[in-house]
C-alpha cells in the first residue's frame, strides 16, 4: 500500500488560516516541499532538520492515529505541509476519511496538480507573494483552476495570500483580478518565526492586521475579499503541534 511521509499528527485544535478559519480540525503535516519561502514557518518540513521525525505511514495507520488522538471529537482533517500536493499517495487518505464521514481540507501553493484535488472539501490555493522570494508559474496555476472549474469544484476552493508589505499587496490585487470568481482571503504574515514570546508576537501581528485592514478598506481592487489575522499564532505564538 502507498505510504505518506508524515511529520506530525495533532489535534483537535482550530484552523488558524484561510477559508475555514476557526474550524475545529485535526492536522496531518506531511514532509517535503518544492518551495523554500524566506519567511516559511514550517521550514522543518523541507530543510532536513526534522528528517529523523518522518514516518512513512499508510492511510489506515494515519487514520488510526487520528482516532487515537481525537477519538470522536472531530469530523474534519486538515492536510498540511510542506506541500502535500507533491504526494499522489494522499488519495488513499482522503478516501478513508470520507468513508468515515470526515471532511478534508488541504493547502498548497498551486505549483502542482493532483487528480485528488477534486475530492478535497476545502481546498486552499496559496500562491506565494514577492516577499517569499518564490516565483509563481502562472500557466500551472491557470491550469489548476481550469480543471477545478471543469469538475465543478470552484465552490470548494479559495485563494489565500499572505501579505507582509505593499509589494505583496500589489501581487494580491493582480491575483484577485486574474481569478475574480474565486473566494479570496488576505492574511497577515508572521515576520519572526523564531520569537518565543506569545505576547510580543500577538502585539506585532495585531498591528500588522490593523495596517492590512486599512490598506484593503481604501483599495477598490480588493473588494469581495476576507481579511484575516493568523489566528493560531495570536493564541499560541510559534509553538508547534497546536
Amino acid at each position: 500500500m502507498n505510504k505518506v511521509p508524515v511529520l506530525e499528527i495533532f489535534g483537535p485544535t482550530i484552523q488558524g488560516e484561510g477559508m475555514v478559519v476557526g474550524r475545529k480540525t485535526m492536522f496531518v503535516r506531511t514532509a517535503g516541499c518544492d518551495y523554500s519561502c524566506a519567511w516559511c514557518d514550517s521550514k522543518f518540513t523541507w530543510d532536513g532538520s526534522a528528517k529523523e521525525d518522518i514516518n512513512m505511514m499508510t492511510a489506515d495507520s494515519v487514520f488510526q492515529r487520528l482516532k487515537e488522538l481525537g477519538d470522536n471529537q472531530f469530523d474534519h482533517v486538515t492536510i498540511s505541509g510542506g506541500n502535500p500536493a507533491l504526494l499522489k499517495s494522499i488519495d488513499g487518505l482522503i478516501e478513508i476519511l470520507h468513508a468515515n464521514e470526515i471532511e478534508v481540507a488541504l493547502e498548497t501553493q498551486g505549483s502542482r496538480w493532483q487528480d485528488w484535488f477534486v475530492k478535497i472539501d476545502d481546498l486552499t490555493i496559496s500562491p506565494k507573494p514577492p516577499s517569499s522570494k518564490m516565483k509563481t508559474d502562472w500557466s500551472v496555476l491557470d491550469d489548476i483552476f481550469e480543471q477545478l472549474k471543469e469538475h465543478q469544484r470552484l465552490n470548494h476552493t479559495s485563494l489565500k495570500i499572505v501579505v507582509f508589505d505593499q509589494e505583496d499587496l500589489h501581487f494580491a490585487e493582480e491575483l484577485h483580478q486574474r481569478y475574480p470568481a474565486i473566494a479570496f482571503y488576505l492574511q497577515v504574515g508572521n515576520e519572526d518565526v523564531e520569537e518565543a514570546g506569545t505576547d510580543q508576537i500577538a502585539s506585532r501581528l495585531l498591528n500588522s492586521y490593523q495596517w492590512l485592514i486599512d490598506q484593503v478598506m481604501s483599495n477598490g481592487r480588493l473588494n469581495r475579499v476576507h481579511v484575516l489575522p493568523q489566528l493560531h499564532t495570536l493564541v499560541w505564538g510559534n509553538k508547534r503541534g497546536v
